[in-house]
């Protein structure tokens, strides 16, 4: 049974096994990887079993739910990972050398966020870029970078990881809002203690009692923070359910400003308690973040670039 000795002959073969093995180790399973590769599953698992004949002991332990390295698979991706890592990089700076960058950009980011902020700005990106791709993801669940294979994230936050370089594309301000409609019904909120006494619609978050809290506009009545414990019939985990919840009059909503904005601009939407400034429900800004690396891809700092300039404008 071959062996892998050398970086010759029977081993040289083996390297695109080897490499499927280490985006294994850091994709988690089987169909995660195979996903990075742009491989089918069985072709994943073929090129593992392939490497696991070639080496002559198992490198993956396989149950129905999970996998697992073996110690021998943990010792082959830990001798090999960091050449591979070398070579991607070089690769990247190489193709960076072209006149235009190229290449697939796979780009996460919130549900809401993209629909708004990002989609509509792709099209003129992909025109000026015609050899660049962007497959974007479109998830509120934060998905790990380097495990998943993603180049770009796009993200709503107050405070992007210390771990990952971070852009910042624009600032953003949380709006409590509620429709004409509702307010004929229920009279407006004069204080933040008074919304406890209304239908408030919140954004439901694992553990947590609803309250919102508020803080003082410069020249505010009161130099405190205030937190108030709120219900309501409606929650969503996604701004534009609860904007679109809003206008059709089933309560008062905490907006980031990006989902309120053409309802603002047409009245449909009214803001409240302008002397106090909502805090904590949204991030303050949106960032763009990767994770740490000396060299950053053309086609990456394009894109960053070309989302932070027009959002600014915007």
């Amino acid at each position: 049974m071959s062996k892998i000795q050398s970086p010759g002959g029977r081993a040289a073969s083996l390297w695109s096994p080897i490499h499927a093995l280490t985006v294994l180790a850091e994709a988690g399973s089987f169909t995660a990887a195979a996903q990075r590769l742009s491989l089918s599953k069985a072709a994943m698992s073929a090129r593992v079993a392939e490497l696991e004949q070639a080496a002559g002991v198992p490198l993956v332990q396989r149950t129905t739910r999970s996998m697992q390295l073996t110690d021998a698979g943990r010792q082959l991706v830990a001798a090999t990972q960091g050449a591979f890592a070398s070579i991607d990089q070089a690769f990247s700076e190489v193709r960076d050398l072209a006149a235009s960058p190229s290449g697939r950009l796979r780009v996460t980011a919130p549900v809401a966020l993209a629909r708004q902020c990002i989609v509509p700005l792709l099209p003129g990106f992909l025109a000026v870029y015609p050899a660049l791709q962007v497959e974007l993801d479109l998830s509120d669940r934060i998905r790990p970078l380097a495990q998943e294979g993603f180049d770009l994230a796009i993200r709503h936050t107050s405070t992007p990881p210390d771990t990952h370089v971070a852009w910042m594309l624009r600032e953003t301000r949380t709006l409590l809002l509620a429709s004409p409609a509702y307010l004929a019904r229920r009279p407006p909120p004069a204080v933040p203690a008074d919304l406890s006494g209304h239908d408030c619609l919140t954004y439901p978050r694992p553990g947590d009692t609803p309250a919102w809290s508020f803080a003082p506009v410069a020249g505010g009545a009161s130099p405190e923070r205030v937190s108030v414990p709120v219900r309501g019939r409606f929650a969503a985990n996604n701004s534009e359910a609860l904007r679109e919840a809003a206008l059709a009059g089933l309560g008062i909503a905490l907006l980031p400003d990006f989902s309120a904005e053409a309802a603002l601009a047409t009245g449909d939407l009214v803001p409240l308690l302008p002397g106090w400034q909502p805090m904590g429900a949204f991030g303050s800004h949106v960032w763009a973040i990767r994770p740490y690396a000396a060299q950053v891809p053309r086609g990456v700092r394009a894109l960053v670039a070309w989302l932070a300039g027009r959002m600014a404008r915007e």
